[in-house]
C-alpha cells in the first residue's frame, strides 16, 4: 500500500471527495507543545507533499490560526487543485488583550482567544475566516470540531454543544455550504467515537475525523459505530493512531496515551503487543498505523510531522510489509478483539 493510493470519502454525493491512504494532520505545525519556524513547517509541508500526500487537514485552533496559515503559503506552491483539503469549524478566534490569549497547549500563538460557537453564524464566520487565512475560495472537507466529551470535560457540556448545533442552525450552515457546493463533504472532528454516532443518528454527515478510537488499544467503535458507518456509507478519517504516543514510542518511562501520562494497564497491554510485533520482525508503530486499514469504513489515517524526518519515518512505517500472522497471533492471544476485522 502505497501513501498516494486514492479512495473516496464516500459514494453518496454528486462531490465525491477523493484521499490519499495517508494524510497529512495539521495541528503539530500550530506549534503545538514545541515552536518550529515557518522554514521549518514549510520543508515538512513540501517532504509531504513530494512523498506523494494529497490530503491535508488542519484547524483555526491549531496555534490560533497558524496551521492555517501556513498551509497558505504551502498551498501556493503545491497549487490548490492538487490536493484535497480539510479545516474545521465551531471555533471562532477574536483579537484579544494578551491576557486573554487562549493557546490551549500551542507556543507562540497570535493574540487571539478561541471561542466555541456552533450556530450557524458561528458556523459561517469560522469558515469565512478560515477561508481568508488559508487563502483559498474553498475547503473540500469542513469538519465540527470537539463537541465530543473528552473535549467539553463532560457528556453534560458534550451534549449542550451538540444541541447547539442543531438547535441554533449550525448543522443547517453545513448542509447549505454543502448543498450550494461550496464544499464537498461535511463531518466532525472528535476526540470519541460515541460523539461521531451521535452525529450520525442526527444527521446526514459524510465522513468523520475520529482521534485515536479506532487503534491496537481501542476497539469498541466496532460494536455499534463502525458498522453504522458501512451501512450509511460513511467514511473514517483516523487521527491519532498512537493513542498520543505510546504506540509509537512503546512503554517508556513517561509514555503518553490520550494526552495524559499512560496508566499501568495501558503500558502492560503495550508490552504485550509489542512482544508479538518483534515476534514477527514488526515495529510497534509500523503495527499500528497499519491495522485501523483492516475496516473498510476507514479511508486514510493523518499523522502529524514537524521536520522532514518525521515525514520520511512516517512514509517508511507505512510501507513497511506486515506479515499476517502477526494480526492472526494479535487475535489468539486476545489483544485484538475476535471480531477485528484484518489488514490483507
Amino acid at each position: 500500500m502505497q501513501v498516494s493510493d486514492r479512495i473516496l470519502l464516500n459514494n453518496r454525493t454528486k462531490q465525491q471527495v477523493s484521499l490519499t491512504r495517508m494524510g497529512f494532520g495539521g495541528a503539530p505545525l500550530g506549534n503545538m507543545y514545541t515552536t518550529i519556524t515557518e522554514d521549518e513547517a514549510q520543508v515538512t509541508l513540501q517532504a509531504a507533499y513530494d512523498a506523494g500526500i494529497r490530503y491535508f487537514d488542519t484547524a483555526p485552533h491549531y496555534g490560533l490560526g497558524t496551521s492555517e496559515a501556513r498551509y497558505n503559503i504551502a498551498m501556493q506552491r503545491f497549487g490548490r487543485d492538487t490536493i484535497t483539503l480539510s479545516t474545521k469549524v465551531g471555533k471562532v478566534l477574536y483579537d484579544c488583550e494578551p491576557d486573554e490569549v487562549t493557546p490551549m497547549g500551542f507556543q507562540n500563538v497570535p493574540q487571539k482567544r478561541l471561542e466555541y460557537d456552533y450556530t450557524y453564524d458561528g458556523v459561517m464566520r469560522s469558515y469565512e475566516d478560515s477561508r481568508k487565512r488559508l487563502g483559498v475560495k474553498n475547503a473540500d472537507i469542513l469538519l465540527v470540531h470537539d463537541v465530543d466529551a473528552l473535549s467539553q470535560g463532560s457528556q453534560e457540556k458534550s451534549d449542550e454543544k451538540i444541541r447547539e448545533l442543531f438547535d441554533k442552525k449550525g448543522y443547517d450552515a453545513l448542509i447549505e455550504l454543502r448543498d450550494a457546493g461550496e464544499i464537498a463533504a461535511i463531518g466532525a472532528g472528535v476526540n470519541t467515537w460515541e460523539a461521531c454516532q451521535t452525529l450520525l443518528e442526527m444527521g446526514d454527515f459524510d465522513g468523520f475525523l475520529c482521534a485515536g478510537r479506532y487503534t491496537l488499544l481501542e476497539q469498541e467503535a466496532l460494536e455499534t459505530f463502525l458498522p453504522m458507518c458501512v451501512k450509511r456509507d460513511v467514511g473514517i478519517i483516523l487521527g491519532g493512531p498512537y493513542n498520543s504516543g505510546i504506540l509509537a514510542t512503546g512503554a517508556i518511562a513517561g509514555a503518553k496515551y490520550n494526552y495524559d501520562d499512560a496508566p499501568q494497564d495501558i503500558i502492560d497491554r503495550v508490552n504485550k503487543i509489542e512482544a508479538v510485533c518483534k515476534a514477527h520482525n514488526t515495529t510497534l508503530i509500523a503495527a499500528a498505523l497499519q491495522f485501523p486499514f483492516g475496516h473498510s469504513a476507514v479511508k486514510t489515517v493523518i499523522p502529524g510531522a514537524i521536520s522532514t524526518q518525521q515525514v520520511t519515518n512516517n512514509v517508511e512505517i507505512f510501507q513497511t510489509d506486515i506479515p499476517t500472522a502477526l494480526w492472526s497471533d494479535l487475535q489468539t492471544e486476545g489483544y485484538i478483539r475476535a471480531d477485528a476485522p484484518l489488514p490483507k
